[in-house]
């Protein structure tokens, strides 16, 4: 079976799995006391739960698990639409050739005439076709949900703002920065300025965001894993420290710094 016959294999079993789901779905809707009783309000902390649990399953690279959660958050897809049908917004159908609609305008070098010679002038495309695109940002910033997680939200505002030009001309320019808002931090600590320590630590924590995204790191894949780590790595001192029969609180510095070390030898990463 060639790629063009396999792909079109996949897509008809995908149609008849979501119209499958579709059903399932109004069924749902009209028997089950539970899934009647959503609302869009009630539905969206689930939501936001749900795609927790899939970033966390990504990282763990646990394909199985990966696919449970997909297929949760298609539910909830469904679900929004489906209510919304109901109130005579909108429906999937719409969802879905929205997204088609706007796939297909913000690939011009695709379905247009429109050249571009790496991925990130296609990101840069995408910035300025969101801006002139009906009903689509009318600012570079004001696609930033004010309610993401400020690491999160600290990364895409540098994306957005590098896509139009506002950017280091080398990435090894950024280090400068970082230092320099670590000394004026230091200055601020020695003064003991509280609100003033604070804005220096946003402007530091800012820059060294910036510095990641520069490197093409994720700054917030960059804290998970350290965060795994150190937890990894805090739980074996803390066992091995019960089966001694001894208690962190009557230990030393040193003695507990001895077993952290003893803790890398089982680092994976």
């Amino acid at each position: 079976m060639d790629k063009k016959t396999d792909n079109i294999t996949r897509n008809e079993r995908a149609r008849e799995a979501f119209d499958r789901l579709l059903t399932i779905m109004d069924e749902l809707r009209e028997k089950c006391p539970w899934d009647r009783s959503q609302t869009f309000e009630t539905l969206r902390p689930l939501t936001i739960e749900e795609t927790y649990e899939l970033s966390e399953e990504i990282l763990d690279k646990n394909f199985q698990a990966i696919k449970k959660e997909l297929g949760d958050i298609l539910l909830h897809i469904v679900f929004y639409s489906k209510m919304a049908a109901e109130e005579n917004q909108f429906d999937m159908a719409e969802v879905i050739n929205s997204l088609c609609d706007k796939l297909i305008y913000r690939h011009p070098h695709i379905y247009g005439n429109v050249e571009v010679k790496d991925a990130n002038q296609v990101v840069e495309n995408w910035e300025q076709l969101k801006i002139t695109e009906k009903d689509g940002n009318k600012t570079v910033l004001s696609g930033v949900p004010a309610s993401l997680p400020s690491l999160i939200k600290a990364n895409r505002i540098q994306e957005k703002v590098r896509a139009v030009g506002f950017d280091w001309e080398e990435r090894g320019q950024v280090w400068d920065k970082v230092e320099e808002e670590l000394e004026e931090l230091k200055v601020e600590v020695e003064r003991q300025n509280r609100n003033r320590i604070e804005g220096e630590f946003g402007d530091l924590l800012f820059s060294v965001v910036n510095a990641a995204r520069l490197y093409n790191i994720d700054p917030e894949t960059a804290l998970e894993r350290t965060n795994r780590k150190f937890m990894k790595r805090f739980g074996y001192l803390e066992s091995k420290t019960i089966k001694q029969g001894q208690s962190l609180k009557d230990m030393t510095l040193d003695q507990m710094n001895a077993i952290w070390e003893e803790s890398k030898q089982f680092d994976t990463e």
